[in-house]
């Protein structure tokens, strides 16, 4: 992997038995690792859970942009070599799920298991993360922060877990600009879609069926299409699968690690 920077320090939790099997889990932009908070507390009487804040997020460092998504998956990497796990499974959300896609193309024998969820190979129109770029440089976190957390739950969901909805939109507006900006022109640079045939870990992709982020016919189809062996699941959720369908999600998950 060719990054730009040296790898950083993650904040991460780990829960579980420590003996158990190691999932990792990295979030969305934006995000802290309590997003998994739902599939922490199901995984953690079977596996090894690991959660991350990625670079720039929660209370993970927050190097000087640009970053890569190499420097993420180092970044990730390093969190595993220092608590001397070689191996796990990998369990990536939208960023997180690219992150976990670099790992698993380009360092695959440290990847068990892959699971992907409401993520990409690459958005062949990068104009999009170039106008959310200046809007945060412009205004920070919180100019962005209601228009994109509004594509991450349905209309129907977000009417009616209006708490966990705004928990999310402060993790948002909580993170620290410059490492989502860093964060940002990583995704905008994304494109991964030559090296999908590199993964070889067993994979299935949850997409959204009302995902307004990583369409499932734009996004997620594809990479069951083209990782060698992967199943697609789609879930009734928009963006945020394993919260606005947790039980499902997390059967599927445990499924695909057992």
């Amino acid at each position: 992997m060719c990054g730009v920077s040296e790898p950083v320090e993650l904040h991460h939790r780990v829960d579980g038995p420590p003996d158990a099997p190691v999932v990792v889990l990295a979030g969305p932009l934006g995000t802290t690792l309590d997003v998994w908070a739902p599939q922490a507390a199901a995984l953690a009487n079977r596996f090894r859970v690991l959660r991350i804040d990625l670079r720039g997020h929660g209370d993970s460092p927050v190097p000087e942009p640009p970053y890569r998504m190499a420097d993420l998956a180092g970044d990730a990497l390093a969190v595993l070599d220092a608590l001397d796990i070689e191996r796990a499974a990998w369990c990536g959300l939208s960023l997180g799920g690219m992150v976990c896609l670099c790992v698993a193309s380009e360092q695959p024998q440290r990847v068990s298991r892959l699971v992907l969820s409401s993520t990409t190979a690459g958005f062949p129109d990068a104009a999009p993360w170039r106008d959310r770029i200046a809007a945060v440089a412009a205004g920070g976190t919180a100019a962005v922060a209601d228009s994109v957390v509004s594509r991450w739950f349905t209309p129907g969901y977000a009417a009616a877990h209006p708490a966990e909805v705004d928990t999310v939109r402060e993790m948002v507006v909580g993170t620290d600009d410059s490492g989502y900006l860093g964060c940002c022109q990583a995704v905008e640079v994304w494109d991964h879609r030559a090296r999908l045939g590199a993964v070889t870990a067993p994979t299935l992709v949850i997409g959204g069926a009302h995902d307004a982020s990583t369409p499932v016919q734009l996004h997620t189809a594809p990479l069951a299409e083209h990782i060698p062996g992967a199943r697609l699941e789609v879930l009734d959720a928009a963006h945020l699968a394993n919260v606005e369908q947790e039980q499902e999600f997390n059967r599927l998950v445990a499924e695909h690690l057992s």
